[in-house]
């Protein structure tokens, strides 16, 4: 017997630029870009409540690393999803969550060691 679907939580983020997001996480995953290891987010986004698209956040592992090297202690997996979450929201506010044309990679954006110290402040880490 096939597993059937899971039950996706679909949630909605009133953005600066705007619009009103309904976004569910779709999965995660370690990946690679460009020679560097990290975590990768999907999550499934739609700006008109017609139609979803794909949008990937990657957390690079060099950026994890550097910050459990300061703080004694890594991150673990639940704060790693929460730094993806805010990131995902922070480019709501900025407008940089499109959908891109059928046939190419979904949108995508990293946090790094340049924006790993904020979000986690945010998050009160």
């Amino acid at each position: 017997m096939p597993r059937p679907d899971a039950v996706r939580r679909v949630k909605s983020y009133s953005a600066a630029d705007g619009y009103v997001y309904q976004y569910y996480f779709f999965e995660g995953d370690r990946a690679q870009r460009q020679g560097a290891s990290g975590g990768e987010f999907t999550y499934a986004v739609s700006a008109d409540r017609r139609s979803a698209f794909r949008f990937r956040i990657f957390v690079m592992q060099s950026a994890l690393d550097a910050w459990a090297k300061l703080n004694g202690r890594p991150l673990s997996s639940s704060e790693e999803y929460a730094v993806a979450k805010m990131r995902l929201f922070q480019a709501f506010d900025e407008g940089s969550v499109k959908a891109t044309p059928e046939g190419q990679q979904p949108g995508e954006v990293h946090v790094d060691e340049s924006n790993l110290e904020e979000l986690l402040g945010q998050l009160g880490i």
